[in-house]
């Protein structure tokens, strides 16, 4: 700023006043050159004028040559400033992979379709909800179907990279790196579940590590199939170790870092749209009447198990389908939970037991089984602890591992440690 006063002083002067002034104001803004410009004098105005600019820039510029290299924000990357890119990433890009599901359709939105990646940064666009691989406008591809080729495409990328299958004593000594005692290197997994931000903070991790410890809590946690199921599909890794909770994410024999896949990072959250209402004025085959007493009902029942906050609920689905055997009326207390959690944990269990919701009254969860509820047969569990040892390969191995003291306060499934409680 102050060269481009000078200019415009020096300009202002000389067509004004005499070549003495010109010289008296360069000479107070730059002494080091004085004797420079006196030679100056000689000339006319227009050449005092463009010498004038011209030694300005000059003696300027190792000003800024020197300051060092232009700072910038440490989140931000210079993908931000390059033209719209092509990505090859054969999924459709969402805020969140396990909490939002392709099959259930908004019914509006709350805000413009504006991408969350920025302006023309992607050639891929934003439909409100998603950022489609395969542009919705093609009119031979069938709505809640996926491509089977991106699939495929998928499924040879993962091959790719994961290359031959771990022997279970390579498994167990990257189990015992990802312990708490040997490494802090941790992503939490919370309510809004595997984002895609996520995705680049794991290709991070495995810079340093083949495998990172993550750590799931809260609504995500009711479905760890899917969440086991979203990180392996997104990150082409394979997980190895599970227990609760807790899940070692292994990259693969073949992931070379500077081979990683380009993840674009979202620049803000995208407002939620509009779904369906959960609770409905009046239960599907039932009157005005009765559905009123039902929730009256439903409340005074004794809750079948209270929900802490940031806890692991991967038993929460069995033990309803148990209490349905019994009554035909279950309540859950969510009492210090979020509005947004309980409400994400009721259209879970609807899909997963399945059962019809009833109420959200009082920060409980009310459910019901229905008139026509047969217990389903045949139906594994996943369970809260998954064996990864391999028969064909070290079959003398020895025991399994200690696991950290953080993941024995989840083994109950319902209550959370001092450190997630918070």
């Amino acid at each position: 700023m102050q060269t481009v006063r000078t200019v415009a002083g020096a300009k202002s002067i000389l067509s004004t006043e005499c070549h003495t002034q010109t010289l008296a104001l360069i000479s107070n803004l730059f002494p080091s050159i004085s004797r420079k410009l006196a030679c100056l004098l000689n000339f006319s105005g227009e050449t005092i004028l463009a010498e004038v600019m011209f030694i300005t820039i000059l003696w300027t510029v190792p000003i800024f040559k020197h300051s060092g290299k232009i700072r910038r924000h440490p989140h931000q990357s210079y993908e931000y400033y390059t033209p719209r890119r092509h990505l090859d990433l054969p999924f459709d890009f969402r805020f969140s992979y396990t909490e939002s599901s392709p099959s259930v359709r908004p019914i509006g939105l709350r805000e413009p379709k504006y991408s969350p990646f920025g302006p023309d940064r992607l050639d891929r666009p934003w439909t409100g909800v998603c950022a489609p691989v395969v542009d919705p406008r093609v009119e031979n591809v069938e709505e809640g179907r996926e491509d089977p080729k991106l699939e495929e495409k998928r499924k040879r990328m993962r091959e790719s990279v994961l290359g031959e299958e771990l022997t279970n004593a390579e498994r167990k000594v990257l189990v015992d790196r990802c312990q708490r005692g040997r490494t802090k290197r941790q992503i939490n997994l919370g309510r809004d579940g595997l984002t895609h931000n996520m995705l680049n903070d794991i290709h991070n991790h495995w810079k340093h590590a083949e495998a990172v410890r993550i750590k799931c809590m809260g609504v995500p946690t009711v479905d760890m199939k899917n969440v086991c199921t979203q990180l392996e599909d997104k990150t082409f890794g394979k997980i190895i170790h599970r227990h609760g909770g807790l899940l070692v994410l292994y990259r693969g024999r073949n992931y070379h870092p500077r081979k990683r896949p380009t993840i674009p990072l979202m620049l803000w959250k995208p407002q939620d749209p509009v779904y369906p209402r959960l609770i409905k004025t009046t239960i599907d085959g039932l009157s005005i009447e009765e559905t009123k007493g039902m929730r009256k009902k439903g409340l005074a029942v004794p809750p079948l198990t209270r929900l802490a906050k940031n806890g692991f609920y991967g038993c929460l689905v069995p033990m309803v389908r148990d209490a349905f055997l019994a009554n035909d009326l279950v309540r859950i207390d969510c009492q210090g939970l979020e509005k947004s959690d309980y409400r994400k944990i009721g259209f879970k269990l609807r899909d997963l037991v399945p059962c019809i919701l009833v109420t959200f009254d009082k920060e409980q969860i009310v459910v019901w089984r229905g008139k026509d509820y047969k217990p389903i047969e045949g139906d594994l569990f996943f369970p809260i602890r998954e064996p990864f040892d391999n028969p064909e390969n070290d079959s003398n191995s020895g025991p399994e591992e200690q696991e950290s003291s953080d993941d024995d306060s989840n083994r109950h499934g319902f209550h959370s440690g001092d450190e997630s409680s918070s």
